[in-house]
């Protein structure tokens, strides 16, 4: 596209979505922007050298202002006038930004390799303030003051998280030649991780359960679920229709999408089958807890917040996967075997292995089975008993409040 470049103008323009697109000034021709997936924006003059098209890298924005880089091109563009201008020395071969390397990354390695892609992905697009540099000018005085200030901003897990997947871009790009060697390599976590044990209190249960309800379709549902059957987040919020035999009572989570990648069988208490039961179907699409029919339900951080406001939890001292957290261990103290409080989280523990490990993936079906009804019972009469504001009727009639919003997204009731 084609404006006159100004600064109010160059500091609106979003980020790319997929591929980067430039944006080319009128009052200065060859002059133009690129924008990135990331936001990051870097200044080029596209003209000819000795009969050839050339595309000059003059910096990035904003260390170098537009009125810095039309002089820049007005000084080449003379330079080339008058016979002056040395190639070599202005058009060095193109190295892309960290900005340009985040989605290649994602796309052509992290997809294809690693399972929680989108996690790695989250992680390396909030390291702005590395998204303008190129890959071989990033030096490791540049991570270290980046992470140090997530340390200090309160988030040391997420610094951790963030050293991490930058290693593995660094090893990328080593891999593919872009960089010789990582400027990162050896360097420690900035953080140490303390394994976390919180542990919801009934009230605090009770709680949230009231506060989902509340929220309604599908945030009610989505919550309620992830109590009563103890599974990954992003494993209910995926739940497909075709991994539901409501009529046998049990939820199979491909291996595709298990976090271990262990195909996972969750039989259902009759409460949770009450509450899919009751969840509105949005016509042609799989996916249980959807808006769209095309995307799982998202907006988890809202939601925790909005949770914590009406339940006055903390918001450092809880996690939505606490309540995983949470089933195992009410599990424990009802005498519930930790072999089968393993199976039922599809959980890597060690306590099961070998052999054995391969034959319980399929295994202890009705020792699930049991050890989630009785919980289901714990929670319900947890709810029933009062312990939050909303009282029996709120908490145990919102799965009845979620059909009504069939009409609105033109879906049938599932059968």
């Amino acid at each position: 596209m084609r404006k006159r470049l100004t600064t109010k103008l160059i500091d609106t323009l979003p980020p790319a979505e997929g591929k980067r697109y430039e944006v080319r000034d009128t009052l200065l021709p060859g002059l133009h922007i690129r924008v990135s997936a990331t936001g990051a924006k870097v200044w080029y003059l596209a003209t000819r050298v000795d009969g050839h098209m050339r595309r000059i890298k003059l910096g990035t924005y904003p260390v170098i202002s537009l009125s810095d880089a039309r002089q820049r091109a007005q000084g080449i563009l003379r330079d080339i006038t008058l016979g002056k201008y040395a190639e070599s020395g202005h058009d060095s071969p193109e190295v892309p930004t960290l900005g340009d390397i985040i989605p290649q990354f994602i796309d052509k390695h992290a997809k294809r390799h690693t399972k929680d892609w989108k996690g790695t992905q989250s992680v390396l697009m909030r390291m702005t303030k590395l998204h303008g540099m190129t890959i071989d000018q990033i030096k490791r005085a540049d991570v270290v003051r980046v992470l140090d200030g997530m340390v200090a901003n309160g988030t040391p897990t997420r610094a951790n998280r963030a050293l991490a997947a930058i290693k593995k871009v660094m090893s990328w790009c080593v891999d593919r030649g872009m960089i010789e060697v990582s400027p990162i390599a050896g360097l420690k976590a900035p953080a140490k991780e303390v394994a976390r044990e919180r542990v919801l209190t009934d009230n605090e249960l009770a709680a949230c359960w009231n506060a989902a309800v509340a929220e309604g379709f599908p945030f009610a549902a989505v919550v309620q679920i992830l109590i009563l059957t103890g599974q990954r987040r992003g494993e209910v919020a995926g739940m497909r229709w075709s991994e539901l035999d409501l009529a046998k009572g049990t939820w199979t989570i491909p291996a595709k999408r298990a976090k271990n990648a262990n195909a996972h069988i969750v039989p259902l208490a009759p409460l949770a089958l009450d509450i899919l039961k009751s969840v509105p179907r949005f016509l042609g699409s799989d996916l249980v807890f959807t808006t769209t029919g095309k995307t799982a339900v998202s907006g988890f951080g809202r939601l925790k917040r909005r949770l914590e406001d009406a339940v006055g939890l903390d918001a450092e001292d809880w996690r939505l996967h606490d309540v995983r957290r949470t089933v195992a261990t009410n599990m424990a103290m009802m005498g519930i075997q930790p072999h089968i409080i393993e199976a039922v989280l599809n959980h890597k523990t060690g306590i099961v292995s070998g052999v054995a490990a391969v034959y319980n993936r399929h295994a202890y079906l009705d020792e699930k089975r049991e050890a989630l009804e009785r919980w289901a019972d714990h929670v319900e009469k947890n709810v029933a008993a009062g312990h939050t504001k909303g009282g029996t009727e709120t908490a145990l009639a919102g799965q009845n409040d979620q059909s009504a919003v069939a009409g609105d997204y033109r879906r049938q009731s599932a059968s």
